[in-house]
Protein backbone atom coordinates (compact mmCIF):
# COMPACT_ATOMS: atom_id res chain seq x y z
CA UNK A 1 0.00 0.00 0.00
CA UNK A 2 1.14 3.93 -1.50
CA UNK A 3 0.46 6.98 0.08
CA UNK A 4 -0.46 9.81 -2.33
CA UNK A 5 0.56 13.51 -2.55
CA UNK A 6 -2.77 14.29 -0.33
CA UNK A 7 -1.16 11.43 2.50
CA UNK A 8 -3.85 8.72 1.74
CA UNK A 9 -3.13 5.24 1.70
CA UNK A 10 -3.61 3.52 -1.91
CA UNK A 11 -3.72 -0.05 -2.48
CA UNK A 12 -0.41 -0.78 -4.83
CA UNK A 13 -1.85 -3.69 -6.65
CA UNK A 14 -4.98 -6.33 -6.81
CA UNK A 15 -4.92 -7.85 -3.69
CA UNK A 16 -8.83 -8.92 -2.65
CA UNK A 17 -7.96 -11.03 -0.63
CA UNK A 18 -6.42 -8.95 2.04
CA UNK A 19 -9.80 -6.90 1.82
CA UNK A 20 -11.87 -10.06 2.53
CA UNK A 21 -8.97 -10.76 5.19
CA UNK A 22 -9.33 -7.40 7.10
CA UNK A 23 -12.82 -6.97 6.21
CA UNK A 24 -13.85 -9.69 7.65
CA UNK A 25 -11.75 -9.74 11.18
CA UNK A 26 -12.82 -6.09 11.47
CA UNK A 27 -16.32 -6.91 11.56
CA UNK A 28 -16.06 -9.42 13.54
CA UNK A 29 -14.93 -7.78 15.96
CA UNK A 30 -17.27 -5.41 15.59
CA UNK A 31 -19.90 -7.37 15.42
CA UNK A 32 -19.23 -8.56 18.80
CA UNK A 33 -19.13 -5.32 20.24
CA UNK A 34 -22.61 -3.77 18.77
CA UNK A 35 -24.50 -6.99 18.84
CA UNK A 36 -26.62 -6.70 21.66
CA UNK A 37 -28.04 -3.02 20.12
CA UNK A 38 -28.63 -5.24 16.68
CA UNK A 39 -31.01 -7.44 18.79
CA UNK A 40 -32.86 -4.55 20.19
CA UNK A 41 -33.17 -3.23 16.83
CA UNK A 42 -34.55 -6.81 15.33
CA UNK A 43 -36.58 -7.05 18.08
CA UNK A 44 -38.36 -3.71 17.88
CA UNK A 45 -38.58 -4.04 14.02
CA UNK A 46 -40.26 -7.19 14.34
CA UNK A 47 -42.75 -5.70 17.04
CA UNK A 48 -46.15 -4.10 15.75
CA UNK A 49 -46.10 -7.16 13.25
CA UNK A 50 -49.32 -8.99 12.43
CA UNK A 51 -49.05 -12.48 13.53
CA UNK A 52 -52.04 -13.90 14.35
CA UNK A 53 -50.22 -17.36 15.93
CA UNK A 54 -48.45 -15.16 18.39
CA UNK A 55 -51.56 -13.30 19.30
CA UNK A 56 -53.40 -15.85 20.36
CA UNK A 57 -50.53 -16.96 22.67
CA UNK A 58 -50.04 -13.53 24.62
CA UNK A 59 -53.15 -11.96 26.00
CA UNK A 60 -50.75 -8.68 26.02
CA UNK A 61 -49.98 -8.67 22.20
CA UNK A 62 -49.76 -4.86 21.44
CA UNK A 63 -49.00 -3.16 18.31
CA UNK A 64 -47.29 -0.23 20.08
CA UNK A 65 -43.33 0.06 19.82
CA UNK A 66 -41.58 0.23 23.17
CA UNK A 67 -38.29 2.65 23.05
CA UNK A 68 -35.19 1.07 23.05
CA UNK A 69 -33.96 1.37 26.50
CA UNK A 70 -37.63 -1.15 27.53
CA UNK A 71 -36.73 -3.27 24.63
CA UNK A 72 -33.24 -3.57 26.06
CA UNK A 73 -34.58 -4.00 29.79
CA UNK A 74 -37.32 -6.53 29.06
CA UNK A 75 -34.82 -8.48 26.94
CA UNK A 76 -32.70 -8.54 29.68
CA UNK A 77 -35.19 -9.23 32.46
CA UNK A 78 -36.65 -11.86 30.79
CA UNK A 79 -33.84 -13.97 28.86
CA UNK A 80 -31.18 -12.22 31.10
CA UNK A 81 -27.75 -11.25 30.02
CA UNK A 82 -26.58 -13.97 27.63
CA UNK A 83 -30.19 -13.05 25.79
CA UNK A 84 -28.26 -10.00 24.53
CA UNK A 85 -26.10 -12.08 22.86
CA UNK A 86 -28.88 -14.85 21.22
CA UNK A 87 -27.48 -15.22 17.65
CA UNK A 88 -24.43 -14.12 18.54
CA UNK A 89 -22.53 -17.44 16.55
CA UNK A 90 -24.31 -16.87 13.35
CA UNK A 91 -23.54 -12.68 13.50
CA UNK A 92 -19.83 -13.65 13.16
CA UNK A 93 -20.16 -16.23 10.77
CA UNK A 94 -22.71 -13.19 8.76
CA UNK A 95 -19.35 -10.61 9.53
CA UNK A 96 -17.05 -13.00 7.93
CA UNK A 97 -18.99 -13.60 4.44
CA UNK A 98 -20.83 -10.43 4.03
CA UNK A 99 -18.83 -8.52 5.43
CA UNK A 100 -15.31 -9.87 4.29
CA UNK A 101 -16.69 -10.36 1.09
CA UNK A 102 -18.14 -6.63 0.70
CA UNK A 103 -14.96 -5.42 1.13
CA UNK A 104 -13.22 -7.26 -1.06
CA UNK A 105 -15.11 -6.76 -3.61
CA UNK A 106 -14.97 -3.03 -3.36
CA UNK A 107 -11.13 -3.08 -3.15
CA UNK A 108 -11.08 -5.37 -6.14
CA UNK A 109 -13.78 -2.81 -7.78
CA UNK A 110 -12.23 0.02 -7.18
CA UNK A 111 -9.07 -1.50 -8.57
CA UNK A 112 -10.68 -2.64 -11.66
CA UNK A 113 -11.78 1.59 -12.01
CA UNK A 114 -9.08 3.16 -11.32
CA UNK A 115 -7.17 4.87 -14.40
CA UNK A 116 -3.73 5.67 -14.58
CA UNK A 117 -2.50 8.79 -12.17
CA UNK A 118 -5.66 8.56 -10.58
CA UNK A 119 -4.91 10.15 -6.74
CA UNK A 120 -9.02 9.11 -6.26
CA UNK A 121 -12.02 7.95 -8.19
CA UNK A 122 -14.97 10.53 -8.44
CA UNK A 123 -17.56 9.83 -6.46
CA UNK A 124 -20.04 7.95 -8.75
CA UNK A 125 -17.73 5.82 -9.13
CA UNK A 126 -16.83 5.14 -5.67
CA UNK A 127 -20.41 4.57 -5.50
CA UNK A 128 -21.27 2.33 -8.40
CA UNK A 129 -18.16 0.33 -6.48
CA UNK A 130 -20.24 0.27 -3.43
CA UNK A 131 -23.08 -1.11 -5.19
CA UNK A 132 -21.46 -4.02 -6.50
CA UNK A 133 -19.56 -4.84 -3.98
CA UNK A 134 -22.78 -4.40 -1.43
CA UNK A 135 -24.64 -6.80 -3.75
CA UNK A 136 -22.06 -9.60 -3.63
CA UNK A 137 -21.49 -9.72 -0.34
CA UNK A 138 -25.17 -9.91 0.31
CA UNK A 139 -25.79 -12.90 -1.74
CA UNK A 140 -22.97 -14.10 -0.26
CA UNK A 141 -24.02 -13.96 3.08
CA UNK A 142 -28.05 -13.95 3.30
CA UNK A 143 -27.76 -18.09 4.65
CA UNK A 144 -26.01 -16.43 8.35
CA UNK A 145 -27.89 -13.28 8.09
CA UNK A 146 -31.48 -15.42 8.33
CA UNK A 147 -29.82 -17.20 10.76
CA UNK A 148 -29.02 -14.57 12.80
CA UNK A 149 -32.38 -12.72 12.33
CA UNK A 150 -34.37 -16.00 13.51
CA UNK A 151 -32.00 -16.27 16.60
CA UNK A 152 -32.37 -12.62 17.57
CA UNK A 153 -35.99 -13.09 17.06
CA UNK A 154 -37.14 -16.45 18.73
CA UNK A 155 -37.17 -14.86 22.51
CA UNK A 156 -40.26 -12.44 21.39
CA UNK A 157 -42.17 -15.73 20.52
CA UNK A 158 -44.21 -17.97 22.57
CA UNK A 159 -42.22 -20.71 23.96
CA UNK A 160 -44.29 -22.99 21.64
CA UNK A 161 -43.41 -21.35 18.46
CA UNK A 162 -39.51 -20.91 19.00
CA UNK A 163 -37.14 -22.79 16.85
CA UNK A 164 -34.67 -23.35 19.29
CA UNK A 165 -31.56 -23.09 17.54
CA UNK A 166 -28.34 -24.39 18.81
CA UNK A 167 -26.01 -21.97 17.05
CA UNK A 168 -25.81 -20.42 13.59
CA UNK A 169 -24.57 -23.41 12.18
CA UNK A 170 -27.49 -25.94 13.52
CA UNK A 171 -29.76 -23.13 12.43
CA UNK A 172 -28.26 -23.12 8.50
CA UNK A 173 -28.31 -26.99 8.57
CA UNK A 174 -32.13 -27.14 10.14
CA UNK A 175 -33.20 -24.62 7.85
CA UNK A 176 -31.82 -26.59 5.12
CA UNK A 177 -33.57 -30.00 6.08
CA UNK A 178 -36.76 -28.69 7.33
CA UNK A 179 -37.52 -25.94 4.53
CA UNK A 180 -35.36 -26.63 1.75
CA UNK A 181 -31.92 -25.33 0.38
CA UNK A 182 -33.50 -22.53 -1.62
CA UNK A 183 -35.39 -20.81 1.89
CA UNK A 184 -31.77 -20.09 3.43
CA UNK A 185 -32.01 -17.18 0.71
CA UNK A 186 -35.28 -16.51 1.86
CA UNK A 187 -35.06 -12.26 1.97
CA UNK A 188 -32.62 -12.14 -0.56
CA UNK A 189 -34.16 -9.40 -2.40
CA UNK A 190 -34.58 -6.80 0.29
CA UNK A 191 -30.82 -7.78 1.73
CA UNK A 192 -29.32 -7.02 -1.19
CA UNK A 193 -31.31 -4.00 -2.13
CA UNK A 194 -30.06 -2.66 1.66
CA UNK A 195 -26.85 -3.69 1.07
CA UNK A 196 -26.55 -1.84 -2.56
CA UNK A 197 -27.70 1.17 -0.68
CA UNK A 198 -26.02 1.18 2.77
CA UNK A 199 -22.66 -0.30 1.16
CA UNK A 200 -22.45 2.44 -1.52
CA UNK A 201 -23.76 5.43 0.99
CA UNK A 202 -21.36 4.06 3.60
CA UNK A 203 -18.26 3.47 1.78
CA UNK A 204 -18.85 6.52 -0.86
CA UNK A 205 -18.91 8.91 1.78
CA UNK A 206 -16.07 7.34 4.01
CA UNK A 207 -13.66 7.35 1.32
CA UNK A 208 -15.09 11.22 0.58
CA UNK A 209 -15.15 12.21 4.11
CA UNK A 210 -11.60 10.26 4.74
CA UNK A 211 -10.51 12.33 1.40
CA UNK A 212 -11.83 15.85 2.10
CA UNK A 213 -10.65 15.71 5.77
CA UNK A 214 -6.60 15.10 4.85
CA UNK A 215 -6.76 17.27 2.21
CA UNK A 216 -8.60 19.91 4.36
CA UNK A 217 -6.94 19.69 7.26
CA UNK A 218 -3.62 19.24 8.85
CA UNK A 219 -4.82 15.52 9.73
CA UNK A 220 -3.30 12.38 7.91
CA UNK A 221 -4.67 9.17 7.27
CA UNK A 222 -4.62 7.73 10.34
CA UNK A 223 -6.95 7.39 13.26
CA UNK A 224 -8.60 10.45 14.21
CA UNK A 225 -9.48 11.05 10.09
CA UNK A 226 -10.67 7.38 9.76
CA UNK A 227 -12.62 7.94 12.98
CA UNK A 228 -14.35 11.19 11.84
CA UNK A 229 -15.18 10.02 8.50
CA UNK A 230 -16.85 6.38 9.66
CA UNK A 231 -18.94 8.55 12.41
CA UNK A 232 -20.15 10.11 9.18
CA UNK A 233 -20.66 7.10 7.22
CA UNK A 234 -22.16 5.54 9.80
CA UNK A 235 -25.42 8.08 10.09
CA UNK A 236 -25.98 7.92 6.41
CA UNK A 237 -26.67 4.51 6.27
CA UNK A 238 -28.87 4.27 9.12
CA UNK A 239 -31.38 6.72 7.69
CA UNK A 240 -30.91 5.62 4.13
CA UNK A 241 -30.77 1.81 4.99
CA UNK A 242 -33.77 1.49 7.93
CA UNK A 243 -37.01 0.80 5.59
CA UNK A 244 -35.39 -1.53 3.90
CA UNK A 245 -33.76 -3.32 6.90
CA UNK A 246 -37.27 -3.37 8.88
CA UNK A 247 -38.57 -5.48 5.79
CA UNK A 248 -35.67 -7.89 6.06
CA UNK A 249 -36.22 -8.77 9.18
CA UNK A 250 -39.78 -9.15 8.82
CA UNK A 251 -39.36 -11.35 5.59
CA UNK A 252 -36.33 -13.43 7.25
CA UNK A 253 -38.47 -14.21 10.32
CA UNK A 254 -41.94 -14.61 9.20
CA UNK A 255 -43.98 -18.04 9.62
CA UNK A 256 -46.67 -19.33 6.98
CA UNK A 257 -49.81 -19.06 8.34
CA UNK A 258 -53.40 -20.39 7.58
CA UNK A 259 -52.85 -22.56 4.92
CA UNK A 260 -49.66 -22.37 4.44
CA UNK A 261 -49.65 -18.42 2.94
CA UNK A 262 -46.85 -15.94 4.02
CA UNK A 263 -47.45 -13.03 5.40
CA UNK A 264 -45.67 -11.35 2.75
CA UNK A 265 -44.73 -12.05 -0.91
CA UNK A 266 -41.92 -9.45 -1.04
CA UNK A 267 -39.99 -6.37 0.02
CA UNK A 268 -42.50 -3.67 -1.15
CA UNK A 269 -45.79 -5.48 -0.12
CA UNK A 270 -44.07 -6.06 3.55
CA UNK A 271 -43.75 -2.05 3.48
CA UNK A 272 -46.70 -1.34 2.09
CA UNK A 273 -48.84 -3.72 4.61
CA UNK A 274 -46.50 -2.40 7.52
CA UNK A 275 -47.53 1.42 6.72
CA UNK A 276 -50.72 0.38 6.17
CA UNK A 277 -51.23 -1.08 9.09
CA UNK A 278 -49.21 0.57 11.45
CA UNK A 279 -48.57 4.03 10.01
CA UNK A 280 -45.79 5.76 7.53
CA UNK A 281 -43.20 6.15 10.33
CA UNK A 282 -43.25 2.37 11.06
CA UNK A 283 -40.66 1.91 8.66
CA UNK A 284 -38.68 3.51 10.90
CA UNK A 285 -39.07 1.59 13.63
CA UNK A 286 -35.47 0.73 15.41
CA UNK A 287 -34.09 4.17 14.26
CA UNK A 288 -32.29 5.08 17.22
CA UNK A 289 -30.94 1.52 18.09
CA UNK A 290 -29.71 1.44 14.37
CA UNK A 291 -27.99 4.72 14.18
CA UNK A 292 -26.78 3.42 17.46
CA UNK A 293 -25.41 0.67 16.48
CA UNK A 294 -24.15 1.85 13.17
CA UNK A 295 -22.33 4.45 14.22
CA UNK A 296 -20.00 3.10 16.80
CA UNK A 297 -19.86 -0.40 14.52
CA UNK A 298 -18.70 1.79 11.81
CA UNK A 299 -16.26 3.46 13.83
CA UNK A 300 -14.75 0.42 14.73
CA UNK A 301 -14.84 -1.53 11.18
CA UNK A 302 -13.47 0.97 9.60
CA UNK A 303 -10.68 1.68 12.00
CA UNK A 304 -9.99 -2.12 12.27
CA UNK A 305 -10.45 -3.02 8.78
CA UNK A 306 -7.89 -0.06 8.00
CA UNK A 307 -5.27 -1.29 10.86
CA UNK A 308 -5.51 -5.14 9.85
CA UNK A 309 -4.44 -3.58 6.00
CA UNK A 310 -1.90 -2.08 6.94
CA UNK A 311 -0.54 -5.37 9.00
CA UNK A 312 -1.55 -7.73 6.09
CA UNK A 313 0.53 -4.69 3.52
CA UNK A 314 4.00 -7.18 3.88
CA UNK A 315 2.06 -10.39 2.38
Amino acid sequence: MSTNAAGLSQPSGPAAWKGFASGSLGAMASGAVTHPIDLVKVRMQLRGEVDKAAAAASSRASTRAPGMVSTFAHVLRVEGALGLYKGLTASLMRQASFIGTKFGAYDALKAALRSEGDEKLPFWKMTMCGIGAGAIGAAVGNPADLAMVRMQADGRLPVELRRNYRNGADALMRVAREEGVGALWRGCAPTVNRAMIVTASQMAVYDQAKHYIVEHTSLNDGLLAQTGASFGAGVVAALTSNPIDLAKSRLMSMKAGEHGKMPYSGTLDCIAKTVRREGVFAVYKGLVPTTARQVPLNMVRFVSVEWMKRLLEPL
